[in-house]
């Protein structure tokens, strides 16, 4: 019954998401709850919610300070050179936009942490795509594109699980992919490419209509949902925040203002906005380098590096509090969609609807199907993403397919290669159950459902290109 009812909670979830019958944030929270109730979990309810809560907690507590500091950035104008630089060799070409995204996103993603990419290469190219008018849904797709790949990496979550869940090393795992995965960086250079074609000839035929539409809220062509006008950008003006003075970010109209103007207030002399330049891109370098060697924890990254970006770039209180007033939309939403999320996985986990539901999709598997398992998995990994947590997946899932597939004389090691060509890899940008996926679609402005709707079959196209890849080139049989 707990696996009926952990299956039919995440059908529900996806169906009510994607037609929009009702907000994600609703979604995630009651439908969880719906769920332990009618499984006869009323009495642990509180309990299973904040187990949930509290591992999602860190994540969440990194995402609204690196929000803000990334905001913040955006505003100083850090970002500034690279879209200029991106608008000159693009040449307003929206194709070369989107195979840049591509490019950028697969550098950054070699740290193989999805929330520090998503991060990154939204807050930097944001602002090139609502200069542009394209559509915002091309940005998440093709960023979901390149990180669901590079988050194969052997120091990635699912190569590691995989590893770990079955007691091998990368040499057994992640080399003999490696082929495939290079295929699969190809495919997603084609991918934004086809994707970057089509967003030209849609803003060619706008243009031709008449002046093209704001950023997020393109109208698109009849195979893809509008977004909608109230999207939420990481910076909400970032025109005016360009040309600010570095005594303040609210605009041209408070320059002659000195900081500190507020009751009892220090008073602190600008800084050359060379010199703060400067400053933003050190620290944002410094950062991003202890992101990468884990440093400190990302949380305590993030909370450090907005605390003192925020002294200098905004070093009176006012000031402050102006930034903190004009973000704070994007940080609650993108936030509460974490804790949501919390919410949902705490419940599934907690009351072991996980646990059945990898015990019942095993029991289904016909033993004749065993010896082409590692192909089955491989297919198969990446719409699971939208079911299974990597966790439940990769040590409830994977090991009873492993060693279903050695009683067949199939090598556990080439099913754990299959397993890391979709699940939780090309597949975790589009799935509800990881918190990063939220990061992507609330820093872009979109929708889950939207978002999953527009890339899905180009997410799970990346897979079946390197599953016919690894077969080529022997990672596994069929």
């Amino acid at each position: 019954m707990l696996a009926a009812l952990g299956f039919a909670t995440i059908a529900v979830l996806l169906l009510v998401t994607m037609t929009k019958r009702a907000s994600v944030l609703v979604a995630l929270i009651l439908l969880p709850v719906l769920a332990a109730l009618i499984g006869g979990f009323a009495g642990d309810l509180g309990e299973l919610i904040l187990g949930g809560l509290s591992k999602v907690a860190p994540t969440g507590i990194m995402i609204a300070f690196a929000v803000l500091y990334f905001s913040l950035m955006v505003d100083a104008g850090l970002f500034d050179p690279l879209i200029r630089g991106l608008l000159r060799v693009a040449r307003g070409d929206p194709l070369r936009i989107t195979v840049a995204t591509a490019v950028l996103t697969l550098c950054v993603a070699l740290d193989g942490d999805g929330a520090s990419t998503f991060l990154i290469t939204v807050s930097a190219l944001l602002p090139v795509y609502q200069r542009l008018g394209m559509n915002p849904l091309v940005l998440s797709g093709v960023v979901c594109l390149g990180a669901g790949v590079m988050n194969m990496v052997p120091w990635g979550g699912p190569t590691v699980r995989a590893m770990a869940a079955l007691k091998l090393d990368s040499s057994e795992v992640f080399t003999p992919v490696l082929p495939a995965m290079g295929v699969g960086v190809a495919w997603v250079l084609v991918a934004s490419y086809l994707l970057g074609r089509r967003e030209r000839n849609r803003l060619g035929a706008l243009s031709a209509q008449g002046p093209a539409p704001d950023a997020g809220k393109g109208e698109q062509d009849d195979r893809e949902p509008a977004v909608a006008a109230t999207t939420v950008t990481v910076a909400t003006e970032p025109e005016p925040s360009r040309h600010a003075t570095p005594a303040t970010a609210d605009g041209e109209h408070q320059a002659v203002r000195a900081p500190g103007d507020g009751p009892g207030a220090v008073r602190v002399p600008p800084l050359p906005r060379t010199w703060l330049n400067v400053f933003n891109l050190l620290l944002t370098v410094t950062l991003v380098v202890c992101l990468i060697q884990e440093v400190m924890p990302l949380p305590v990254l993030f909370v450090l590096g907005f605390a003192i970006a925020a002294l200098v770039n905004h070093p009176s209180w006012e000031q402050q509090q102006a930034l903190l007033d004009r973000h704070a939309k994007n940080v609650v939403l993108v936030t509460m969609m974490i804790f949501a999320a919390g919410v949902l996985t705490g419940i599934l986990s907690g009351t072991r609807m996980l646990d059945e539901m990898a015990e019942a999709l095993v029991s289904v598997v016909p033993d004749s199907f065993g010896s082409h398992m590692p192909v089955a998995v491989a297919v198969s990994g990446m719409p699971l993403s939208l079911v299974f947590t990597p966790d439940a997946y990769y040590f409830g899932v994977l090991p009873v397919l492993a060693e279903t597939a050695q009683g067949f004389g199939t090598d556990p090691a080439e099913v754990a290669r299959a397993a890391i060509l979709g699940q939780m890899t090309t597949g975790f940008p589009l799935s509800p159950l990881t918190a990063s996926t939220f990061i992507l679609v609330g820093m872009s402005g979109v929708s889950l459902g939207e978002h999953q709707r527009f890339i899905f079959r180009w997410a799970f196209a990346t897979t079946l290109v390197m599953t016919a890849a690894a077969l080529l080139t022997g990672a596994f049989s069929l």
